[in-house]
């Protein structure tokens, strides 16, 4: 079982210069998540859930405040700290083995403890017998099975996960949702979810923190008090969604208004490209 770390994030703020001028985009983020908790982090586009997901990861270090692992400031990419992205982005001339074996490639482990982690990953995220598949050979859910073993292979603190069943069909995206909780109590890392849909974020975190943007910000964080597995036809879950849901009712104009003027400049693709 990997380590579980504690994150806290201290009066955090984002700002970007747009055309010379000075463009917020994160403010007074103040939030810890406990060792081995699942956050799921809900918003409209624009409200800085991916830039926030950019510093936790260690892409970006120019921010006011603090993000602290284990009472360790973030500096920089770590293998302390996965992702994985609503793409696969699984190299197609990779097999299975390979592309996850890709998740070692800067781990100091001898080649038959990468061996051994990578078949045990392949094994936990229900692909054995996969091993030497091609990712055109798997189905879309498979190859994001495929990332998530990726990610999870060098046993981080941490998996930061941006709406990574986004793309997927819902009857798929139902499955996987069920597997990646399966996982998370087998592995007992600490998860950190974004996704747009509500019901995903109940019936997976801990905790929903709404945020809102211009710039963006905690509006409220919901506990989610329910016993895994949770039943989404429940009573008590309709309740929890409501709740969420209530906030983009009640303050639906503001949080859905566009963290982007017009005229500012879009976001280099380029910035979030990986090696793996």
């Amino acid at each position: 079982m990997a380590h579980a770390a504690t994150l806290s994030l201290r009066a955090l703020h984002k700002q970007y210069e747009v055309k010379g001028q000075a463009l917020p985009v994160l403010q007074d983020i103040n939030l810890t998540i406990a060792p081995g908790e699942f956050v799921s982090i809900v918003g409209s586009s624009g409200c800085g859930k991916s830039t926030l997901l950019r510093l936790l990861i260690g892409l970006e270090g120019d921010y006011q405040g603090e993000i602290l692992l284990d009472g360790q400031r973030i500096a920089g990419t770590s293998l302390q700290r996965g992702i994985v992205f609503q793409e696969h982005r699984l190299f197609p001339w990779l097999t299975v083995e390979k592309n996850v074996a890709l998740g070692l490639l800067n781990a100091q482990q001898s080649e038959a403890d990468k061996r051994r982690a990578v078949q045990e990953h392949i094994e936990l995220v229900g692909l054995k017998g996969f091993e030497s598949a091609y990712p055109h050979q798997l189905s879309g859910g498979m190859s994001q099975r495929v990332a998530i073993a990726r990610a999870l292979v060098n046993r981080p603190e941490i998996l930061l996960l941006d709406e990574p069943f986004g793309a997927l069909d819902a009857m798929t995206r139902a499955h996987l949702q069920q597997e990646l909780q399966r996982i998370w109590q087998q592995e007992g890392i600490t998860m950190i979810l974004v996704t747009h849909d509500v019901e995903e974020a109940v019936y997976l975190g801990d905790r929903v923190v709404v945020m809102e943007p211009r710039p963006g910000r905690i509006r409220r964080i919901v506990p989610v008090e329910l016993a895994h597995p949770r039943d989404r036809s429940s009573p008590g879950f309709g309740q929890i969604k409501d709740q969420v849901l209530g906030e983009f009712a009640e303050h639906g104009a503001e949080l859905a208004a566009p963290a982007w003027r017009p005229d500012a400049a879009p976001r280099p693709l380029s910035s979030w490209q990986f090696a793996i």
